[in-house]
C-alpha cells in the first residue's frame, strides 16, 4: 500500500482538517470494514472515489476520502472527522472484512 496526496491536499489536511498523513496512514491499517463508493453525481471519478470511516491509534476517529489507482496506489483526497450521518451511513452499509 503507498498513499500519495498533493501539496495542496497537505496542506488543507494540515490547516483545515488538522490531520497528519500518519494519522491517516493508522486509519488505513486500523480499517475493520471495507471501502464505500461515492456515487454522489457531482462526486463521479473514473476511477471512483472511494471512502471510509476509521480510527487512529489514538482513538481519533477519521473519515478518509480517495481514489485508488493499480497497484495499491492511494490517491489521498480529504481525511477529516466525520459528522453523525457520515458515520451512520458507514456504520449502516459497510461490511467488515
Amino acid at each position: 500500500m503507498h498513499i500519495t496526496a498533493s501539496r495542496t491536499i497537505l496542506q488543507k489536511l494540515k490547516i483545515k482538517h488538522r490531520v497528519t498523513i500518519s494519522e491517516v496512514e493508522e486509519c488505513f491499517l486500523n480499517q475493520a470494514k471495507e471501502f464505500l463508493e461515492d456515487t454522489r453525481g457531482d462526486h463521479l471519478t473514473i476511477p471512483p472515489t472511494r471512502w471510509f470511516v476509521s480510527e487512529t491509534d489514538r482513538a481519533r476517529v477519521l473519515k478518509i476520502v480517495f481514489v485508488e489507482d493499480p497497484g495499491e496506489v492511494f490517491e489521498l483526497k480529504t481525511a477529516y472527522e466525520p459528522n453523525s450521518e457520515e458515520e451512520r451511513i458507514y456504520d449502516k452499509y459497510a461490511k467488515f472484512i
